[in-house]
């Protein structure tokens, strides 16, 4: 979303298609394709400047409607050429839907172009042919984590039956961190569509979200369509602006007095940070979007899995402890263990690779790098630890690889990261690497101090909303 919207026509495919009908003469329309009577009803997306209808496809994509959905009401060009391994595929499938014609595309945000980039392409086929040779038709880039998924899975029941059968601080801690090993590892790959090639398993492994305090659907949102795609962008990546004021992860965002206490207090906030995913998820279910971006495409089964989860997870946590035991305020200390540990260990693994200076170079970048997906997505991001640390935080310890290769399971992310820094190397773009977790927090730690003082920075692009709540980036 770096760059203005610009009309280009793109190929048919070889049997063509009939264009969408609009419902309404050209006279009659208005500029606005989210309220617009002739397409407010149709689920559009955008894809490198053609508007399509995807109704034709809803019960027909390969990783389920439920991944598709992201797509609708927005530019889904860089969700979409970032998700899959065999771009070629899955283009020839898009290129048969009903494209909408006298859509207004040029209101539509764009966003960069991953299969325009020399680097990402470059990785990208070595990925195929060296770690996946003949075999990623088959979705095998998808597999490999089910043993990790038992694992963690059987941790988190033994967690919970201990918790169950005693709940304390201790216990509850315990369970917190098996709700932590779920929320990075089975749900963040299920919900990436990287945890099977069977849509419905991934479905499963992104449900346990809601078990463990989040929500699946609110996650997909401000993850993938949010973070992933604008990383580290001040304006639109949520990760950045969600915890502001209270932290400032950004120079261009506003500094308080109090910013420059943070590298201190944060970690007196960190143990509360899950309580503000469920405020922002209930926000989601009443106003239909994130800080980050518009769930258009949510459908009303999907907002209310959010109630849904946050009965299951407290009555969990809560109510069956309480049932068996009484003792209310034992039960709710107990559970204040769980809140803690979870959200420690989150922030302390997931914050850290996008939260140290070299990834957050964006004003500094050229305008090549800035147009560039690939090389954005390496150096918004740093890399620590090996294959040990990839187990415990299913691949986000190596994030570089698993922005360029979201849909890859991540047991396939060492063998990736050795591609990925030599091309970084060829290219001579920097690649962001710390040998351990506490080096990375060492380095973490000065950053936030370092930014907590550091005087706001002017963006070089501008933000608007448009009348649907939008982001709209002009450069």
């Amino acid at each position: 979303m770096r760059h203005a919207c610009a009309k280009r026509k793109v190929p048919i495919g070889r049997k063509g298609r009939k264009p969408a009908a609009s419902g309404l003469q050209t006279a009659e329309r208005t500029r606005d394709p989210w309220n617009d009577a002739a397409w407010k009803d149709v689920p559009w997306t955008v894809y490198r400047g053609q508007a399509y209808d995807l109704r034709p496809f809803m019960k027909r994509h390969p990783g389920g409607s439920w991944l598709l959905t992201l797509a609708i009401g927005r530019d889904c060009t860089a969700l979409f050429e970032s998700t899959h391994l065999r771009p070629e595929v899955a283009v020839a499938h898009l290129q048969r839907l009903p494209v909408l014609e006298e859509f207004p595309v040029d209101q539509v945000p764009a966003t960069l172009r991953p299969n325009d980039s020399k680097l990402y392409n470059r990785i990208r086929e070595r990925v195929r042919k060296e770690v996946f040779p003949g075999n990623e038709a088959g979705g095998k880039h998808r597999t490999g984590s089910e043993a990790a998924a038992v694992s963690i899975i059987g941790f988190a029941v033994f967690a919970y039956t201990v918790y169950l059968s005693n709940p304390s601080f201790l216990t509850g801690g315990m369970l917190g961190l098996a709700g932590a090993w779920i929320g990075l590892t089975v749900q963040h790959c299920g919900n990436h569509g990287a945890m099977s090639r069977h849509a419905p398993v991934n479905l499963f492994m992104g449900l346990l979200s809601d078990l463990v305090g989040g929500s699946s659907m609110a996650w997909r949102y401000h993850h993938q369509v949010s973070h992933h795609i604008h990383c580290n962008d001040a304006t639109i990546d949520e990760d950045v602006h969600s915890a502001f004021p209270i932290l400032r992860f950004d120079a261009q965002l506003p500094r308080h007095w109090y910013h420059k206490y943070q590298h201190f207090y944060m970690w007196f906030v960190f143990p509360l940070m899950t309580m503000t995913f469920h405020a922002g998820d209930l926000g989601l279910f009443f106003s239909g979007e994130t800080k980050g971006a518009v769930a258009h495409g949510a459908r009303t089964w999907e907002r209310f899995s959010i109630l849904l989860g946050k009965f299951l997870h407290f009555g969990l946590l809560l109510g069956l402890p309480t049932a068996f035991h009484g003792n209310f305020p034992n039960v709710l200390l107990s559970a204040a263990g769980y809140l803690a540990v979870q959200s420690i260990v989150l922030a302390s693994t997931f914050a850290v690779s996008h939260n140290v200076n070299e990834a957050k170079e964006w004003p500094n970048f050229s305008k090549e790098q800035k147009q560039d997906w690939g090389i954005q997505q390496v150096l918004t991001s740093a890399n620590w630890g090996g294959v040990i640390g990839n187990f415990f935080t299913g691949g986000l310890n190596l994030q570089i690889e698993h922005h360029l290769f979201p849909a890859v399971s991540f047991v396939h992310y060492p063998a990736i990261a050795k591609i990925v820094k030599e091309e970084c190397e060829l290219a001579g773009v920097p690649y962001g690497y710390y040998a351990t977790l506490p080096e990375i927090l060492g380095r973490f730690v000065e950053f936030m101090k370092e930014v907590g003082s550091a005087p706001e920075s002017s963006s070089d692009f501008l933000v608007s909303k448009d009348g649907s709540g939008n982001l709209r980036t002009i450069v």
